[in-house]
C-alpha cells in the first residue's frame, strides 16, 4: 500500500504540470505571433520587398556604414511609367499583378547583399552596397532593361516602361533625403507626357 501512495501522482502536482504546458504552448504562440507581426511591419503588403519604412532604415544604416569605412553606397529611385493606364485600361488585378512582377524582377537582378523596397504605389528603390555612382547608374540601366524586356503574362502581356534616378549617398544628411535626391534624380530622365 505504501508503494502504490508514493507511485500515485499528486493531483496538485498533475494541475501544475498542465498549466505549466499550456502556458509554454501560449508562450509559443505569441512569439511566433510577434515574429509576423514584425516581418509585416517591414514587408510590403502586396510584393516580396521591404517597405518604406524599412528601407529607409536600411539606408540609414548604409550611410553609417559609408561614413565609418569610406565605402561607397548608392540608392536607385524607380518610378513605372503610365502605371495609371495599366490600372485603368486593364483593372487593378492586373495592376497588382504589374507591381509584383517589377518587385520580383528587381529582386532577382541584384546582389544579396544589396536591398529593394516598394517606396509607394508604383515607386521601388534599390540600395546598392559598394557601388560609386558610375556603377549605379550602369545597375540602374540594366534593371530597368531587365523590368521592361518581357511582358507580363498576368497583366494580358501589358509592356512595363520604368524611370529611374540614381544618387550616391554618403554626405546626405539622412535616407531620406538620398531618396529625395534619387527621385529628382529620377524625373528628369522622366519622359515627357504628350500634350492633349
Amino acid at each position: 500500500m505504501a508503494k502504490d501512495q508514493h507511485s500515485a501522482v499528486d493531483p496538485q502536482v498533475l494541475r501544475l504540470t498542465q498549466e505549466l504546458d499550456a502556458l509554454r504552448q501560449e508562450l509559443g504562440a505569441m512569439g511566433r505571433r510577434l515574429a509576423e507581426a514584425e516581418r509585416l511591419a517591414d514587408h510590403d503588403v502586396l510584393t516580396p520587398l521591404l517597405n518604406r519604412r524599412a528601407f529607409v532604415r536600411e539606408v540609414q544604416r548604409a550611410i553609417a556604414l559609408t561614413r565609418r569605412h569610406a565605402t561607397p553606397a548608392s540608392v536607385l529611385y524607380f518610378d513605372l511609367d503610365d502605371f495609371k493606364g495599366v490600372n485603368d485600361g486593364l483593372g487593378h488585378a492586373a495592376g497588382d499583378a504589374v507591381l509584383i512582377a517589377v518587385a520580383e524582377r528587381l529582386q532577382a537582378h541584384v546582389r544579396e547583399a544589396d536591398v529593394v523596397g516598394r517606396i509607394g504605389g508604383d515607386e521601388f528603390a534599390v540600395l546598392l552596397l559598394h557601388a560609386d555612382l558610375e556603377a549605379a547608374q550602369a545597375k540602374g540601366a540594366a534593371l530597368a532593361r531587365a523590368v521592361s524586356d518581357q511582358p507580363v503574362a498576368a497583366a494580358g502581356g501589358a509592356r512595363i516602361s520604368i524611370t529611374w534616378g540614381a544618387r550616391q549617398i554618403g554626405a546626405v544628411d539622412s535616407a531620406e533625403q538620398a531618396l529625395s535626391e534619387a527621385d529628382a534624380a529620377m524625373y528628369l530622365r522622366k519622359p515627357a507626357k504628350p500634350s492633349a
